[in-house]
């Protein structure tokens, strides 16, 4: 029998449009349940996110009852039931926490829960145990607390579970076991602490495993052969402690290992090994407490990539079989007590090698010339050795290298003058003498961080530097320069960040050179022979956070002007030849953001009003209310690097009559030294709004009235001198409420009465008391043994020895300039490799959230 043709017709267009409308998202109907209960999860939350003002249903505009829930902003629907599988409000500033009878866990249905950086806080609700079907969970870069509850284990379909960048503590509870499908298990970035649990050993398809920079602790499971899966395992940054676990590296899938940072301890072994893990790339067991030699098993891994010994206790000599590995690209063996020469030998299988790192080691002999036959070497970093000789001039062949870090070894010789074709050139503490011929005649440099520091240079500034116009970073202090700083500097003024000439023998007037130098951060010319006035240009570097032109022959008066610089955070003007007042009444409210201010001995006068530092703002606010200081930048692999490093200059303290010189590291330091100077007048009542204030030192002045009662409000306060003044009255009692002073000296003055009977008064010598006839109170103190005879007082600016019986406190005056990345000796103080180059590994390998070293994959 034939179907007429119209009945035809009307049979397939209905076939047809049942069919549609099965696979059509745009016509299938969310059920109301769903809705309703998404509905009730975004009431859950505030409509304006507080911190920022964003409002969340900017992104959640769709979800009302006017469209079809299946289509609202992240949801997902099954395409059949219409049941909500997925919820995804990655970045939805939420801005709450997960509520234990929210309407999220009634979507029993969901396969896909992603909540990523949606700032939500308060723990995670054990309700979460309810959505049983869940195959992904996604909570990161929230500020979730407390611990990961049990309920946990009732997801056991999760193949992802990642809870990285929370706050959460606590062991991890057992259940976790039950996650038996579990591939992807990221939990870093916590505070995790106690042990993996036993159950941990039943998740075998795990892929990845990322516990980084938490508190775990013990051992790690010596069997762990049963993840045979097992591609990326990562648990660097914790506590964990014992030997290393061979059984991992025998897993075949491993390609990446990241242990740094723990407590493992004992050799690093890999023998009795029958199956090596053929793919491992990246191995990384630095910072940990290993010892013996670098086993010569490590070259059966015939794929790897990267390895990372550094800051450990590992022992020999250098280990030459590393090199025949032909896919090798970076080698850190820096901190260790490795020893001997380093020979290469004839390995050009290694030719992928772009990083080198021996630095901090026991190395010694002259640098091989085989190091050329690295093509690709991009970094060689040598520092902090006992190498000798001069720079092989076979290193010139390396077209690709752009960081080259020789410190603290005994090179002598002259500096090849190709080296200025680099990006960062860091030669301080050798003994080279002179620079190549072919210097004086640069075209083209790429040089930007240049750090020639502690040689045995010297004769006139080589004007030739004013050439290097991509410098960034000038370091030449410590040398025997002479004659004055060229003005041709200006050539590289606007690009210039760091520009350190401290101790040498530099005369003549600092040149107006700054007009253009916007982005300098530091500046630096203290200990030479510098005359005539600071260069009124200064006012033009906005970005300024240290001056430092201290123990120089500058005669000026006190540049107030300075204050209006919107970021200086350090003045150093001390033993100069500044004149006049600090307090100018015409002057704009200056040095809101100072923290260190040294302008003793100089010749400033006058009297300073009650009010004075009522503007200091940065020494008033509590640390933690705004930010650190903003470190000078430079470039590295691609990224901008903080480069900026702290450094000591001194404060002084009067004993016995003489002024000896302190110096001691403390980067938290707020200082005021004003001493040595003729001012007068009462000490201001406002120095008690400091409260941020460590070290005062108002000594050698002539201050008169009492010693103002607010001091007692610094609560901080470390170390006070106030001594050879004409201060009277009484010493406030409320000075033995300060906790942390444990230095101070009130001598030659006119004070009386009681001394405070506190521990921290209590345990002076008895020298902080001294001629202030009508003291009491001090048997205790000036005991007879203590007793010593009177002397005139002596003004020395800068003795170089402390008498034997000084006070004993940690006086320290804060000024900072540029670190090198491979290690720096600026002033007093040595910026160890160690941490410096540790910091530049650190800062290449974060996450992508803050920043992703180019070209390879995130170390965690």
């Amino acid at each position: 029998m034939m179907i007429p043709s119209q009945s035809c017709f009307c049979f397939f267009f209905m076939v047809s449009f049942f069919l549609h409308t099965l696979a059509s998202p745009t016509l299938r109907h969310c059920r109301h349940d769903q809705r309703n209960a998404l509905l009730e999860f975004k009431h859950e939350f505030p409509r304006v996110n507080e911190s920022n003002q964003i409002p969340y249903d900017v992104s959640l505009s769709s979800w009302n009852k006017s469209i079809d829930c299946c289509s609202w902003e992240g949801v997902t629907c099954d395409a059949i039931s219409s049941e909500v599988i997925s919820l995804n409000l990655s970045h939805v500033p939420l801005n709450n926490s997960l509520k234990p009878n929210s309407g999220l866990f009634k979507l029993q249905h969901l396969h896909n829960l992603t909540l990523s950086n949606c700032s939500l806080y308060g723990d995670i609700p054990s309700s979460l145990g309810n959505l049983f079907r869940l195959t992904l969970l996604d909570l990161s870069y929230n500020y979730l607390v407390g611990q990961v509850p049990p309920s946990i284990g009732n997801l056991s379909r999760l193949t992802i579970l990642d809870l990285w960048d929370n706050k959460l503590v606590g062991q991890l509870p057992a259940s976790i076991g039950n996650l038996t499908q579990l591939e992807y298990l990221i939990f870093s970035h916590n505070k995790f602490s106690g042990n993996i649990p036993v159950t941990f050993s039943n998740l075998t398809k795990l892929l990845v495993v990322n516990l980084y920079n938490n508190s775990f602790e013990s051992m790690l499971p010596l069997d762990m052969s049963g993840f045979q899966n097992l591609d990326y395992f990562n648990v660097g940054e914790n506590s964990f402690s014992g030997t290393l676990p061979k059984s991992l590296f025998t897993i075949p899938s491993l390609r990446w290992a990241n242990l740094e940072g723990n407590m493992f301890k004992g050799p690093i072994e890999f023998r009795n090994m029958y199956s090596p893990s053929t793919r491992l790339q990246y191995l990384f067991l630095s910072q940990n407490k290993f010892d013996g030699p670098i086993p010569d098993t490590l070259s059966q891994y015939l794929n790897l990539i990267e390895l990372d010994l550094s800051f450990n206790n590992l022992t020999g000599s250098f280990p030459t079989f590393l090199f025949t590995i032909p896919t090798l690209e970076r080698v850190n063996l820096e901190g260790n007590h490795l020893k001997g020469p380093v020979e290469f030998g004839n390995m050009s299988s290694s030719s992928s090698l772009k990083f080198l790192n021996f630095a901090q080691n026991e190395f010694n002999g002259s640098i091989p010339e085989s190091v050329s036959q690295y093509l690709n070497l991009e970094e060689l970093h040598l520092s902090f050795n006992n190498f000798i000789g001069t720079i092989p001039r076979s290193i010139s062949k390396l077209a690709k290298l752009e960081y080259f870090c020789l410190e603290d070894n005994n090179m002598v010789g002259e500096v090849p003058s190709w080296l200025w074709r680099l990006t960062m050139v860091a030669l301080s503490n050798n003994s080279f003498n002179s620079f190549g011929e072919s210097s004086e005649g640069l075209d083209e440099t790429q040089v930007q961080w240049l750090d020639l520091s502690s040689n045995s240079f010297q004769g006139p500034f080589p004007h030739w530097i004013c050439k290097l116009r991509s410098l960034e970073i000038l370091i030449m202090s410590d040398n025997r320069f002479n004659g004055s700083i060229p003005p041709c500097l200006s050539s590289f003024m606007v690009s210039l960040t760091d520009l350190i000439l401290r101790n040498n023998s530099l005369s003549g007037p600092l040149p107006d050179i700054f007009v253009n130098a916007t982005k300098l951060l530091s500046l630096d010319v203290s200990r030479n022979k510098l005359d005539g006035v600071l260069p009124k240009s200064l006012i033009h570097c906005k970005a300024m956070q240290l001056l430092n032109v201290r123990s120089n022959k500058i005669k000026d008066k006190f540049p107030s002007w300075l204050g209006s610089l919107p970021s200086l955070h350090v003045l150093i003007l001390r033993s100069n030849e500044f004149y006049g007042t600090l307090y100018q009444p015409h002057a704009s409210i200056g040095f809101q953001s100072l923290r260190v201010i040294d302008v003793s001995h100089n010749d400033l006068i006058g009297t300073l009003p009650s009010f004075y530092f009522s503007s200091w703002r940065e020494m008033s606010r509590l640390t933690g209310e705004d930010g650190d200081f903003r470190l000078s930048e430079a470039p590295y692999m691609g990224k901008v690097l903080n480069a900026t490093a702290f450094f000591v200059d001194s404060m002084e303290i009067v004993n016995k009559g003489v002024e000896t010189e302190f110096k001691r590291i403390n980067e938290e330091n707020k200082v005021i030294n004003f001493s040595g100077n003729r001012f007068s007048g009462n000490i201001p009542e406002s120095i008690g709004l400091l409260k941020e204030l460590r070290h005062l030192n108002l000594s050698s002045n002539a201050f008169t009235g009492n010693i103002p009662q607010s001091l007692a409000n610094l609560m901080k306060l470390e170390a006070l001198d106030l001594s050879l003044n004409q201060l009277s009255g009484q010493i406030p009692q409320g000075l033995g409420s300060l906790s942390f002073m444990s230095t101070m000296n009130f001598s030659y003055n006119f004070l009386e009465g009681p001394v405070p009977k506190s521990t921290q008064f209590q345990g002076q010598n008895c020298s902080a008391f001294m001629e202030n006839p009508k003291l009491n109170g001090l048997e205790e103190i000036c005991r007879e043994t203590d007793r010593v005879p009177n002397p005139k007082p002596q003004e020395s600016k800068d003795l170089s020895e402390p008498e034997e019986h000084v006070i004993n406190w940690i006086a320290a005056g804060i000024a900072y300039g540029p670190g090198v990345v491979c290690g720096l000796v600026i002033g007093h103080i040595f910026l160890s490799h160690k941490h410096e180059c540790w910091f530049m590994e650190k800062f290449r390998r974060k996450k992508p959230k803050v920043v992703t070293r180019i070209a390879r994959p995130s170390k965690h």
